[in-house]
């Protein structure tokens, strides 16, 4: 059975100039750089490091974008984990989405919400508004075959 814990991640927004993150050279240290717009990127990385992220994401795309914005916006996502046997088939009890391949992303519709689903070695992490948190929570632990791991 899959197996549901809090997804301890740092949320970097960037909005540019479609042409301008074309040419963006991303930044290191493991984020995600998951192009969710023609012109906005959205870095998912450690919360450790999300003030390093942002500062080399501001400081490239500065030279292409004059006013390009870019800002941690950790505050306002949220986010599970989903691990264990069978995740594809415990994500099919909340979604029509079909799951990424490991290191891939889909966003659309889980649980009647607007989220980003990014693939892992070991399952799934879905990102939500975090108002929509303890609705994805709930959703998931009471739609699908899926139970509460260790916090």
């Amino acid at each position: 059975m899959a197996e549901l814990t809090d997804a301890d991640v740092a949320v970097v927004i960037c909005s540019a100039e479609a042409a301008a993150l074309e040419t963006l050279v991303l930044p290191g240290h493991a984020a995600r750089a998951l192009r969710v717009a023609p012109d906005e990127y959205l870095f998912v990385c450690a919360p450790a490091i999300a003030d390093d992220v942002a500062r080399e994401v501001r400081d490239r795309i500065a030279a292409l974008d004059g006013e390009a914005v870019v800002l941690d916006v950790s505050d306002g996502w949220a986010g599970v984990h989903v691990t264990g046997d069978d995740v594809p088939h415990a994500f099919s009890y909340v979604s029509q989405l079909e799951p990424p391949a490991p290191g891939g992303f889909v966003q659309g519709d889980v649980t009647h919400v607007a989220a980003k689903v990014l693939a892992d070695d070991d399952g799934l992490t879905i990102l939500v508004p975090a108002y929509w948190a303890d609705h994805l929570r709930g959703r998931l632990l009471h739609d699908a075959p899926i139970t509460e791991g260790s916090r």
